[in-house]
């Protein structure tokens, strides 16, 4: 695989990384750029909403987002430019954009809640994610290198987890931008297909009317 053909995606690994290797060791990065709805509110820190998307709580955290962005993102990088749907442009936009819609409801959930924080890419990374799934619904996923599934079989998987993970609440993640993030790239995708390229609606209908799973 030529990875220059994924600037975009490689891009934003690479800063993922590196921001969230950082911010293992450096308690005062950590405080000043995860999402901290308490302060979000009372002194304008909006700029949370990136910044906490590029910081996560350890390498499993890491390793797993950056799989799952990695495996969909160059997915979506080539979509976007051979269907005529924006380019990098689009993709950039659709990550950016969710790493803040999907902290929009931790922000309101939990804005008066001073020991509530979360971090990590998840959002963005269930945006693209749902996105890809889009046009390759059926296309194969290796788990550890080894175990082979369908898409939207690890779609469904990724989601389950990520509401169960919500629902223990036993760390600073932001589980619950999973399930929005998957929700808004769906919406981003039909809205950008509907402006740029309609034509794409039937092939996407057409795939999805031919499930396999082997």
């Amino acid at each position: 695989m030529d990875f220059s053909e994924f600037p975009i995606t490689i891009a934003l690994i690479v800063a993922n990384a590196v921001f969230s290797f950082i911010g293992f060791s450096n308690g005062k990065l950590m405080a000043k750029t995860i999402g901290w709805p308490y302060y979000e509110k009372r002194e304008k820190q909006y700029y949370r909403w990136i910044t906490s998307g590029f910081l996560h709580a350890d390498w499993v955290h890491l390793i797993f987002n950056m799989f799952t962005l990695f495996s969909f993102g160059i997915s979506i990088e080539d979509k976007f430019h051979d269907k005529g749907l924006g380019g990098s442009a689009a993709y950039l936009a659709l990550y950016f954009s969710a790493l803040i819609i999907t902290n929009i409801p931790a922000y309101l959930k939990h804005k008066d809640d001073e020991n509530y924080r979360s971090l990590g890419a998840s959002g963005a990374v269930s945006a693209v994610l749902f996105a890809a799934i889009l046009f390759n619904p059926w296309s194969p996923v290796y788990l550890y290198g080894a175990l082979r599934i369908p898409s939207v079989l690890f779609a469904v998987l990724y989601i389950i987890y990520c509401i169960y993970a919500g629902r223990r609440n036993s760390d600073n993640i932001n589980h619950d931008a999973h399930l929005w993030g998957a929700i808004y790239g769906i919406i981003f995708t039909l809205i950008l297909i509907a402006v740029k390229n309609p034509t794409l609606y039937q092939d996407i209908l057409q795939k999805l009317s031919k499930p396999h799973f082997f």
